[in-house]
């Protein structure tokens, strides 16, 4: 009877085979050929290679080498799909701006919004008629959010006033920013606040009725989304996050510090594993680099790792990520 088919899997993962085959590998120095035959992704990603002087001897690359030549692998392909986004944004930008008789079904339902005095007037004119609540998504940007979220308070205010609620939704980067601090403190009626370690792009969603959304990079242009289906994906998926999130307002709650390793230096984990830079970790958490890379070094410390190649390794044998969820 022939063995079963091997499954196709990246090579950020290793099937039940390679794992065997591999752990033997690392135990006895080498395998035979006929013993990979069941593991042959072993060979594909590198984790195996021929003896020179005996082709039918396969002998196991390091594990912290084979590390770090995989996490090199997946940062190129995250590069590669970060490429290709910026591409498609680009050349759909202009598109989004014909005015034809088959760019929407309905004219009024998505509109772009161009300069933040347009998109700001916008979000006002739709709070002014909201009566139920605001769900907000409100990334850091790298700049204060003083400015900002002053000149939002006396529209919010206006709807809490009214008997609506808000829901935000903040980085834990900006848990103890006194810009947001500030605002909550004055904010009078059902207003809440929570944190995540990574959340999307800026969104705000009123009365799930309409939805702003960046349409650039920038945030100098905006859409703003009244089609119903798309409102209430966007919805249901802050509802998602929300679940997830840490409160800060009105009650803060403090997430655990787990053997010697703090909830932020778990999110950083997280993502060194999955093979991202310094700079896009620091970007993904609302950090600047220098402060990632200070966490980098005390959950190193901390593993005992001596490179970063090792580091990963670390991380998944310690649990830390298991302990965290």
């Amino acid at each position: 009877m022939s063995a079963a088919p091997h499954p196709a899997h990246v090579a950020g993962t290793l099937c039940a085979a390679g794992t065997e085959v591999y752990e033997q590998a690392l135990r006895e120095g080498y395998v035979r050929g006929a013993d990979a035959e069941r593991a042959p992704c072993l060979l594909e990603f590198g984790l195996l290679h021929a003896a020179a002087t005996d082709p039918d001897r396969l002998e196991p690359v390091a594990p912290a080498v084979a590390l770090h030549r995989l996490l090199r692998s997946s940062e190129e392909r995250i590069a590669d799909e970060r490429r290709r986004e910026e591409q498609l944004a680009e050349l759909f930008e202009p598109l989004m701006r014909i005015d034809g008789p088959r760019t929407a079904t309905d004219p009024s339902a998505v509109s772009i919004l161009t300069g933040f005095a347009q998109i700001n007037q916008a979000i006002s004119d739709a709070m002014a008629e909201a009566s139920v609540e605001l769900l907000a998504i409100q990334p850091y940007n790298g700049n204060t959010a003083a400015t900002r979220l002053a000149a939002a308070l006396d529209r919010d205010q206006a709807l809490l006033d009214r008997g609506g609620r808000i829901r935000a939704l903040y980085q834990h980067t900006l848990r103890h920013s006194p810009a947001v601090i500030a605002r909550y403190e004055r904010l009078r009626g059902d207003a809440e606040a929570r944190s995540l370690d990574e959340v999307t792009d800026r969104l705000i969603i009123v009365d799930r009725t309409v939805a702003f959304i960046p349409a650039s990079t920038d945030r100098t242009l905006a859409l703003e989304i009244r089609v119903p289906a798309m409102v209430d994906y966007f919805a249901t998926t802050f509802d998602r996050l929300w679940r997830l999130a840490t409160p800060m307002h009105p009650r803060a709650v403090q997430q655990p510090t787990l053997n010697g390793v703090t909830p932020r230096q778990r999110a950083i984990a997280a993502l060194l594993i999955e093979g991202h830079t310094d700079a896009v970790i620091a970007e993904r958490l609302g950090l600047n680099i220098r402060t990632a890379r200070e966490h980098i070094a005390k959950l190193a410390a901390t593993l005992g790792s001596e490179s970063r190649a090792q580091l990963g390794y670390l991380i998944g044998r310690s649990g830390i990520l298991d302990q965290g969820s």
